[in-house]
C-alpha cells in the first residue's frame, strides 16, 4: 500500500519533532562544557585506581578509565556487559579467557593490545617487585623510578595493599595473542569475572606509564581509554577533563567536563540554582525539595551498592570486650535514622550484603535488633567504668555525617556508654593509630561486583583494610575468608558467608551496618542523564543529552 505525499509529510514532521526533543550536544555545532560540584574529587591526591579506592574516586574514574567487563550501570540489577573485552569464557576453575575489543585507543593515541592488559596486572604495576618493596621500605623512593634498576616506577605502598585486596590469588595475566588474554588464578576462583569487572581493574597504557618520570606524574595525568582525558588536575580543587574524540564508544557529548570541589552543601545548592554548576552531588534529603521546587532543576538518585558502617578497633580501651561492641550494635535505632536523616529514601539492609549478589544473598539475615535494654545489660556485664570511647568522624564526607554521628553518640550515652566525637580532617587521620587510641570510626563499604568477596572479604579479611591497619582479627573468620574465596560449590559458599556474618556482625563485632547509602544529584532539568547504583557518573553519548526546547 502506497503512502500519500500528505501522509509522508506528516510522518516526517513527527520524526523531526521526536529527534529534536533529545538532541545530543555532539550533533550540534558545538558541544557544551559541563561543571559538576562535588564535596571532594579524590582523597589521596592521585588519579590512580589502585591508590584511590573511594566513593568519590568511583564517581570520576569512569570517565577516564575502563575495565574489560563492564555493567549496565543505569539498570537496577546491574547486569554485566562487554567493556574493553567483547567476550569471555571459562577455561577451568582457575582461568578466564577474554577477547579484546579491536581499535580501542588510549588518550595518547596508542591502540590497546594484550600487552597493555598484561602490564596493568603485573607485579611492576602493583608495586610488588622486590626492588620496589625495598624502596618502599626505605621510604625515600616512593614516587620515583627504582633506585636499583633505574626502570619502572615505585608507587606508594598503598598501591600494593589495594592490589593484594583486589587480587590476592592472581597468578598471572597471560597473553594468548595480540587481542586475547587469560587471567589465571593460583587457586579455584568463582569470582574471577567479578574481579575483572571491578573498580580497580581498569586498563592503563603501558607506554604512558613507563614514559612518565615518576609514579606521581602518571597518577596526576593517567592515560586510559575512557571518553574523557585529563587536562588539568589540582587536588582538593578541580579536575578538568576534555573529550577523547577517538573514543571507541563514539564521540563524547561534552567538550570539557569539570569537577570542582565545593565542600559545603549550601554553596553547592546555591551554585546550581544560580546556574554556576550543571550538576551537584550529595544533596541531603532536606534539600531535595529546595531544588525540585525550581522549574529548571531537579534531583535524581537513590540507594547505591554501598552501606554506611561503624567500625570497631578491638585492641583499645573498652572496645577490647566484645560485649561493649555488641551493646553498640543493639543501641542503634536504624529505622529512626533512615526516617529522620533520609526521609525514608533508603533502607536498613540485611547486613553487609546486597540483593544483587543473586544466589549468594542471605535473605533471612538481619542486622542486630534495636534493643536498648539488652545493650544496657551488656554494658553492665562488661563492667564498663565510664572510660571515654573516642568516635572518629569526618566533616560531612558522607551525607549528614556529623548529624548522624551526634545521634549515634547520644544513643550510646543512653545505654551507659561515654562516647566522645573526635573530628578529623581526612582519612589518614581517621585510620592513624599514632594520634591517640582508635576505638570507633565512621566508614562505608561498597560492593563493586556481585559477590560477598567484593565487600566482606575485600574490606574485613586478612588482606582487607580493617585487618591491614590492625583494628580487628578473628582466627575462625580468617579461615572462612580463604574458604569463601576458593570454594566453587554454591551451598558451601553460602554457608561460609553466613557464618562470617555471624562472627563479624554479632559474636565478635568488627563493624555494624547502619543503613544502605544513597546518593542524590541536583542537575539541570533540561539534561537527560541517569544515575548509577555503582556511584559512577556516566557522561557517555548514550547517557547524556540536552533536551531541546519545543516550539
Amino acid at each position: 500500500m502506497s503512502l500519500s505525499k500528505r501522509r509522508i509529510a506528516y510522518l516526517l514532521a513527527g520524526a523531526l519533532a521526536a529527534s529534536t526533543l533529545f538532541t545530543t550536544p555532539s550533533m550540534a555545532e558545538e558541544r557544551p562544557n559541563v561543571t559538576v560540584a562535588v564535596q571532594q574529587i579524590v582523597n589521596a591526591g592521585a588519579l590512580d585506581v589502585l591508590r584511590e579506592q573511594s566513593n568519590v574516586g568511583a564517581r570520576v574514574f569512569y570517565s577516564i578509565y575502563e575495565t574489560l567487563i563492564d555493567y549496565e550501570r543505569q539498570k537496577p540489577d546491574l547486569p554485566q556487559k562487554p567493556g574493553l573485552a567483547t567476550e569471555w569464557k571459562r577455561i577451568d576453575d582457575k582461568t578466564v579467557e577474554l577477547k579484546l575489543r579491536e581499535d580501542v585507543k588510549f588518550h595518547n593515541g596508542d591502540v590497546m593490545t594484550a600487552d597493555d592488559v598484561v602490564f596493568t596486572f603485573s607485579d611492576e604495576r602493583f608495586g610488588t617487585l622486590p626492588e620496589q618493596v625495598a624502596a618502599q621500605g626505605e621510604g625515600k623512593e616512593l614516587f620515583t623510578r627504582s633506585a636499583v634498576s633505574g626502570e619502572g616506577k615505585v608507587p606508594p605502598p598503598e598501591v600494593a595493599a589495594v592490589a593484594a585486596r583486589a587480587w590476592p590469588n592472581l597468578d598471572r595475566v597471560e597473553k594468548v595473542d595480540n587481542m586475547t588474554v587469560r587471567f589465571i588464578s593460583k587457586v579455584p576462583d568463582p569470582t574471577l569475572e567479578g574481579r575483572i569487572s571491578r573498580y580497580g581493574a581498569e586498563i592503563l597504557s603501558e607506554r604512558a606509564y613507563r614514559e612518565a618520570e615518576t609514579w606521581y606524574d602518571f597518577a596526576r595525568k593517567p592515560v586510559g581509554t575512557g571518553p574523557y582525558k585529563v587536562k588539568e588536575f589540582k587536588p582538593d580543587n578541580v579536575l578538568v577533563l576534555e573529550a577523547h574524540d577517538e573514543y571507541w564508544g563514539g564521540k563524547p557529548p561534552i567538550q570539557e567536563l569539570r569537577f570542582v570541589v565545593v565542600p559545603e552543601i549550601a554553596s553547592r545548592v546555591n551554585g546550581l540554582l544560580s546556574g554556576e554548576y550543571d550538576f551537584i552531588t550529595d544533596v541531603p534529603p532536606d534539600q531535595i525539595k529546595t531544588v525540585d521546587d525550581q522549574d529548571k532543576y531537579e534531583v535524581v538518585g537513590g540507594p547505591i551498592t554501598n552501606h554506611r558502617l561503624l567500625v570497631f578497633d578491638k585492641n583499645n580501651g573498652p572496645m577490647q570486650d566484645p560485649r561493649i561492641r555488641q551493646a553498640m550494635t543493639h543501641a542503634i535505632d536504624r529505622e529512626a535514622i533512615v526516617e529522620a536523616l533520609w526521609g525514608g529514601r533508603t533502607k536498613v539492609p540485611a547486613g553487609l550484603q546486597w540483593e544483587y549478589y543473586g544466589d549468594m544473598y542471605i535473605a533471612d539475615w538481619t542486622v542486630p535488633e534495636y534493643d536498648p535494654e539488652k545493650a544496657r545489660k551488656l554494658v553492665q556485664e562488661a563492667g564498663y567504668d565510664g572510660e571515654p570511647i573516642t568516635f572518629r568522624v569526618l566533616n560531612n564526607y558522607y551525607t549528614n555525617q556529623v548529624t548522624n554521628a551526634q545521634l549515634l553518640a547520644e544513643s550510646f550515652r543512653q545505654v551507659g556508654l561515654n562516647v566522645e566525637l573526635d573530628m578529623k580532617e581526612n582519612w589518614q587521620q581517621i585510620m592513624d593509630k599514632e594520634s591517640g587510641p582508635r576505638m570507633l570510626r565512621d566508614w562505608s563499604n561498597s560492593a563493586p561486583f556481585p559477590d560477598p568477596v567484593a565487600s566482606i572479604v575485600n574490606q574485613h579479611c586478612q588482606n582487607g583494610q580493617q585487618q591491614q591497619i590492625g583494628e580487628w582479627t578473628n582466627e575462625e573468620f580468617n579461615e572462612l575468608c580463604i574458604k569463601l574465596e576458593t570454594t566453587v560449590d554454591l551451598e558451601v559458599r553460602r554457608d561460609t558467608f553466613k557464618r562470617m556474618l555471624e562472627i563479624a556482625e554479632r559474636e565478635d563485632p568488627a563493624y555494624t551496618v547502619m543503613h544502605q547509602n544513597a546518593i542524590f544529584y541536583g542537575k539541570r532539568a533540561d539534561i537527560d542523564w541517569h544515575w548509577s547504583g555503582l556511584q559512577s557518573m556516566d557522561f557517555r553519548a548514550g547517557n547524556f543529552a540536552v533536551k531541546m526546547p519545543s516550539n
